[in-house]
């Protein structure tokens, strides 16, 4: 059974699990990792313009397109976003904060998967694996989005930084998921598209980090392995325990 206790979902009865291999855990990073966080933006904002008027002065790929750079990959909150928005585009008498609501009540229903995740999680969890999430954001919006894909029906553990009080490179963060598993850092591998906050933050954890190929980054030194797809966790996993 799956249980939402504070900042982390975890799964009654892990000690059942069996684990032969050195590799106990695997971790992932959210966005840009299992959610597909370019296409579910593209398919938010879409929504977004057709269902508010106030964007109806502006050409639609004109406001996308200064959202999406405005949002520099998630990195920019939205209401920062927006406040901007507003004052470029003349949206007189509409707020940040409705727009923001708008945004945190709606992007859910775009959620879109990189790749096969449930089917990499469910075969993760037949080999007896334990999953986790590390995510940077807040709490709820993030939990939504995760509930969305299904995800929180494969993880063991999920913390969001947010209620964790520290973000991703953070080692503190890569520690504490470790624990609340009871394996090792050794023991855990780490998935993620950002070469510091998930690479680099995982590996100096003392975690085993891959890094998920992202345009726009270059390649981290740091990674002890490389994949384009997350299908292609299995098979480098399965070279690594030989």
């Amino acid at each position: 059974m799956n249980h939402f206790k504070g900042a982390e979902l975890y799964i009654d009865n892990v000690e059942s699990w069996e684990v032969d291999t050195m590799i106990k855990a695997v971790c992932f990073d959210l966005d840009n990792t299992l959610l597909d966080r370019d296409r579910s933006l593209h398919s938010f904002l879409v929504d977004q313009y057709a269902r508010l008027n106030m964007f109806h002065h502006v050409k639609k790929d004109l406001f996308m397109n200064r959202f999406i750079e405005l949002d520099d990959r998630g990195y920019v909150w939205k209401d920062s976003v927006y406040e901007t928005l507003i004052r470029e585009f003349y949206m007189d008498g509409h707020t940040v904060e409705g727009l923001l609501s708008d945004y945190l009540l709606h992007f859910q229903n775009h959620c879109i998967p990189l790749g096969p995740v449930e089917e990499v999680l469910g075969e993760l969890r037949a080999k007896g694996m334990l999953i986790a999430i590390i995510s940077n954001g807040y709490h709820q919006f993030q939990s939504d989005n995760l509930r969305a894909l299904s995800i929180h029906l494969y993880a063991h553990t999920i913390l969001i930084s947010e209620s964790e009080g520290m973000r991703k490179p953070d080692k503190r963060i890569f520690q504490s998921i470790a624990g609340k598993m009871g394996v090792q850092v050794e023991e855990c591998v780490f998935v993620g598209d950002h070469p510091i906050n998930d690479v680099k933050g995982a590996k100096d954890a003392g975690m085993t980090s891959i890094w998920l190929r992202s345009e726009g980054y270059s390649v981290p030194d740091h990674a002890d392995a490389i994949i384009d797809q997350l299908q292609e966790l299995l098979s480098v996993l399965s070279e690594m325990e030989q």
